[in-house]
């Protein structure tokens, strides 16, 4: 599977579930999502494979290829490389 144009192929990294005082705090306030890098597309610039991304959760679309789910994402709805 290879991204094109401006294109980038995502896999979303689950965080880890907070606890206080015995409470399971599920983080939802937060406006992007964590992933990895599977495939840049050839216009992409500033980001390599396997870099992890932080992008807009309402970004993009999900993608199942054998059996992975994928995010597509544009680099313009990248927001931080870690």
């Amino acid at each position: 599977m290879r991204a094109v144009s401006y294109y980038i192929v995502v896999e979303n990294i689950k965080e880890e579930l907070k606890k206080v005082g015995g409470l399971i705090l599920k983080d939802e306030e937060s406006r992007y999502s964590k992933a990895k890098v599977i495939s840049i597309g050839n216009l992409v610039q500033g980001v390599c494979d396997n870099d992890i991304v932080y992008y807009d959760k309402h970004a993009g679309h999900v993608i199942d290829y054998n059996g992975n789910e994928y995010q597509v994402i544009t680099i313009k709805d990248v927001v931080l490389v870690e």
